[in-house]
């Protein structure tokens, strides 16, 4: 016959609060059966799921050892005890349970949530996430429901402290091209949340890891193409120079030919022009007024747009130039 649902017993929800080991044995000595029928349902408030909320190791430790099932097993809301000890900053208690199983940070609880994915979200005050990482670096890999990786949920909520850890712990791995590209179930990645939510310093990180900046989500929108619809400037200049890097350069490097061009020629100018011919003096003079227009040019066209220095063919702006 199957066991009727457990009512906990007063006695035995009071010494899993007050973390009193004797009390438990003593409810043991009573009844034999006290903690198996706990197993006999599928999701419910363990004595351990009490004792991890307040923070007792002492009898935490000693409910394990008695009945390993409860480790994994979720309660009503969907919470494992290892969950809950991580909710209330009980950062001893969660070290405990990662030496009898490392695997614990893997459990996935409400929404498929893990407690990487809570500490992702919440922030890193404790510092949980490096040593999560440490003993189970593939727990980067899990997903909530909506398929989201620890990345997103850190870059929504703009928990930069927490990315910077994450992306350094992945670069280690060969597969982090694959973690950085996730798709969440919008089809976004942590690049088109980083370029919605206008955070620069996230997409720059992306970017120096060398994310796919072409993927495109459920829209059939790209990061650029969201950061316009948001109309975030910095996020839409650091996306294009990274598109187009050779434009970026040549006018750079153009620009700066032009400038250095221009101080000669101005500063032969102004020299001593008594001592310049005509000839070389409107040489000159219409070498700073090519000079000046291919600037305003190099800053708004692409290169093909550009009036090139090169291009000037009179054998007084070509002496001045060499």
């Amino acid at each position: 016959m199957p066991f009727p649902p457990p009512q906990m017993d007063e006695s035995l929800r009071e010494s899993a609060r007050t973390g009193n080991v004797s009390e438990l044995y003593r409810l043991i000595e009573r009844d034999g059966n006290i903690l198996r029928r706990f197993d006999e349902v599928e999701f419910v408030d363990t004595p351990l799921h009490i004792a991890a909320k307040e923070g007792c190791i002492g009898f935490a430790m000693e409910i394990i050892n008695l009945k390993p099932s409860f480790a994994k097993k979720l309660n009503q809301q969907g919470l494992s005890p290892i969950h809950l000890a991580v909710q209330n900053g009980h950062k001893e208690l969660v070290l405990r349970f990662l030496e009898i199983d490392k695997d614990l940070v893997r459990v996935k609880g409400k929404e498929g949530e893990t407690p990487l994915h809570h500490i992702s979200k919440v922030g890193n005050p404790d510092g949980l996430l490096d040593r999560f990482l440490e003993v189970c670096p593939d727990c980067i890999r899990d997903v909530t429901t909506q398929n989201c990786t620890s990345l997103h949920i850190a870059v929504k909520n703009e928990r930069f402290d927490v990315f910077q850890v994450l992306i350094r712990m992945l670069r280690k791995k060969d597969y982090y091209r694959q973690v950085m590209n996730q798709k969440d179930e919008d089809g976004n990645t942590a690049l088109h949340i980083a370029a919605s939510s206008n955070q620069p310093q996230v997409l720059k990180l992306l970017l120096e890891c060398k994310v796919d900046k072409h993927v495109i989500n459920q829209d059939g929108l790209t990061a650029l193409n969201l950061a316009h619809q948001h109309n975030n400037k910095e996020i839409i200049h650091i996306l294009r120079s990274c598109f187009c890097p050779r434009v970026s350069d040549f006018k750079y490097k153009l620009k700066k030919q032009i400038i250095d061009h221009t101080t000669m020629a101005s500063s032969l100018f102004s020299y001593n022009t008594d001592n310049i011919s005509g000839d070389d003096r409107n040489a000159v003079i219409v070498i700073l007024g090519l000079l000046l227009t291919a600037t305003y040019q190099a800053t708004l066209s692409p290169p093909s747009g550009v009036l090139p220095v090169q291009g000037l063919h009179c054998k007084h702006c070509l002496h001045f130039l060499q």
